[in-house]
């Protein structure tokens, strides 16, 4: 037979390459995919309620290193069982019922008993396929390649929760990472010097520089800023994360655009911020573009960009009418980067972690509101903080010093 394979790059996953088998004497056809890209910073869970046939269709991207689970079956595909494929809800239940299927045959001749308990189970994924009642659907993929599917896009999907958490050891050993120990610095140190390490490019995989460099924004607390630089290729990017610690409660930050000189106030987005426009019915969720650190403009392109390089919603593969949708939403985001619409931008921060310029500071902002919350068990589950305890950790047994 013939392997195709196609280097190709997509948002949300990097690189990928699609490689399509086809044999012209049997007609057998099988298509796979592999990333191509670096092994993402977190891992991520996503977890969909399935209620109806349209949830069926939802695209899924499964890297070979993702579990799949439906926990009302007790049913679960662990890692590097399958190769990685592009396919959709319906697509991973058949692909389960013919793996099932296939040594059958075997196992009635040699154990009929388990292979009657095989076949009711069988029965019970095919009739999932149905959705004759609700169940769950999810993929966890500590590489954080995998993806699923919100049709909904830009908006918020209720059905679908997406998860991002950090890496345990041995996740990182199946991956074949190893975390090495850096020397400490003192903070002094770190203040007054711009720290540079090797890397890969994210795009080309070349051997590139990172930057990292801790500032001090004013009114506000230090950030560390990390940019890297491809001579390769000229790929450039940037990234913030918080130089402190979590702050005891979490911050919303409403600003009310009513004039276009909002666009240049400076923006500070952590990781595990949201940012919500009630009049476009948009909310962009944790994780997402990741720590950013740059003016209301430009959060606001990178937010268009996001949804414009989608290929899930304006590809070859949308539907006509979800495609006349973006671009009506695109439009309206567009007349609000033009300042020519007034709506409110919300920043939702968890961490405590995210700042929005006052521009009549130190004296109060009218179109600003900072507000501080109590952060609810699930967010403090998010932030792994429920975990953590930093006093009365030491047993009380334990031999005094």
């Amino acid at each position: 037979g013939v392997t195709r394979l196609l280097l190709t790059r997509i948002p949300f996953f990097k690189e990928i390459i699609v490689s399509s088998f086809c044999c012209d004497s049997c007609s057998w056809s099988n298509t796979e995919i592999q990333s191509a890209g670096r092994i993402q910073e977190q891992g991520v869970c996503y977890t969909l309620a399935v209620t109806s046939r349209q949830d069926m269709n939802r695209e899924v991207v499964k890297t070979d290193c993702a579990t799949a689970r439906i926990p009302e079956l007790d049913f679960e595909i662990p890692a590097f069982t399958q190769k990685g494929v592009l396919t959709t809800i319906e697509g991973i239940i058949d692909r389960a019922v013919v793996g099932l299927e296939q040594d059958q045959p075997v196992r009635r001749a040699t154990d009929e008993e388990v292979a009657g308990k095989i076949e009711e189970f069988i029965v019970k994924l095919k009739q999932l396929k149905e959705v004759h009642s609700p169940f769950t659907f999810v993929l966890d993929d500590p590489s954080g390649n995998s993806f699923v599917e919100n049709p909904r896009a830009p908006h918020k999907d209720d059905a679908l929760v997406v998860t991002h958490y950090r890496r345990t050891p041995q996740q990182a050993a199946m991956l074949g990472l190893e975390l090495e120990e850096s020397p400490a610095n003192s903070a002094e140190d770190l203040r007054n010097e711009v720290l540079q390490f090797n890397t890969n490019c994210p795009e080309c995989n070349a051997p590139a520089s990172t930057n990292m460099k801790l500032v001090q924004i004013p009114h506000f607390k230090e950030v560390i800023i990390m940019a890297t630089n491809c001579d390769s290729c000229g790929h450039r990017t940037n990234e913030v994360k918080s130089g402190g610690a979590i702050e005891p409660q979490g911050t919303r930050i409403t600003l009310r655009i009513t004039d276009p000189s909002d666009m240049t106030r400076d923006v500070l987005k952590s990781e595990t911020c949201s940012v919500e426009i009630p009049e476009l019915e948009f909310e962009l969720g944790m994780g997402a573009l990741g720590g950013k650190f740059t003016t209301l403009e430009g959060l606001l392109k990178d937010i268009r960009d996001l949804v414009e390089r989608n290929p899930f919603t304006l590809g070859d593969s949308s539907m006509p009418s979800k495609a006349e949708k973006l671009q009506e939403f695109l439009g309206k985001l567009q007349k609000v980067i033009e300042g020519k619409a007034e709506v409110c931008f919300i920043m939702d921060d968890p961490a405590g972690n995210s700042y929005l310029q006052n521009v009549y500071a130190p004296e109060e902002d009218p179109q600003l509101q900072v507000e501080h919350y109590e952060r609810t068990f699930e967010q403090n589950e998010d932030l792994g903080l429920n975990d953590m305890k930093t006093e009365g950790y030491e047993p009380e047994d334990s031999p005094g010093r």
